[in-house]
């Protein structure tokens, strides 16, 4: 399976991580010694299941490398774009790329063995998006302090992963679906919307349960989908916030140490 790797991000002034980049890609920021994307690309690398890497949003000379990368494409706007861009390219350089994986610049602790996972795992049925999610006790356990935002259901409590998997085909013919799913992300009306008022209640009462929820969703999208309950902490500590920077940053370099 090819991967597509988003990096556009650049933090504007006000934002929580604009002190630390500078008016520069997120995707460089240093983390023990590395651009944190690096670290993404090295574990890209080493799954056994990548074949070629896509990165979206850097320019070509940043100084990051990968034996797998087969292209680098500037920014094509907001995400949807980038994704649909990165998607484009891999179906042009593999016409037969039936699932890509989408991963974010900004899960530096992922490793080889975490991606190849999650790509078994995916590969065992045949739907058009597959979705990661950590419970929060995974979460906490591996990251105490990461203070990350959770979605409470009727039988489980839960985070999201930025390494996921979608079908080529779904994210090239289905714009409309997935302008809704993008601008929905942070939209609690948008949401509502897409969803329905009627689910949107009973996740906020927390009377719907994960199945339920993922039955609801995808019918109202017309497209196919599971839910991965992922055992890997790492696959959902993205660095949105200066704490979480600083507990990768300590987290990988002990990794890093002889």
């Amino acid at each position: 399976m090819d991967a597509i790797v988003t990096a556009g991000g650049i933090p504007q002034p006000g934002e929580p991580l604009y002190d630390f980049t500078k008016g520069e890609h997120k995707a460089l920021l240093d983390i023990a010694g590395k651009p944190m994307i690096q670290w993404v690309l090295d574990a890209l690398d080493e799954a056994r299941s990548v074949e070629k890497v896509v990165i979206i949003g850097l320019p070509e000379n940043c100084g990051i490398n990968s034996k797998k990368l087969a292209a680098m494409l500037p920014n094509q706007g907001e995400m949807l774009e980038n994704i649909r861009g990165g998607v484009n390219k891999l179906v042009e350089i593999s016409p037969q790329a039936h699932h890509a994986l989408a991963v974010s610049s900004d899960i530096p602790a992922i490793t080889g063995e975490m991606v190849d996972w999650v790509v078994a795992t995916a590969m065992e049925t045949d739907d058009d998006i597959y979705y990661n999610i950590i419970k929060k006790e995974v979460m906490e356990k591996r990251f105490p302090t990461s203070k990350r935002s959770y979605t409470y259901l009727k039988d489980i409590t839960l985070c999201g992963g930025d390494l996921n998997v979608i079908r080529t085909n779904t994210v090239l013919a289905n714009e409309a679906t997935w302008r809704k799913i993008i601008a929905a992300r942070k939209n609690v009306f948008k949401q509502a919307a897409l969803v329905g008022y009627d689910t949107l209640i009973l996740l906020l009462l927390r009377a719907i349960s994960l199945d339920q929820a993922v039955k609801t969703v995808t019918k109202r999208l017309n497209v196919t989908g599971r839910v991965i309950v992922c055992p890997y902490a790492e696959i959902g500590m993205d660095i949105d916030k200066p704490h979480q920077l600083e507990i990768l940053r300590a987290d990988l370099a002990r990794r890093n140490a002889p």
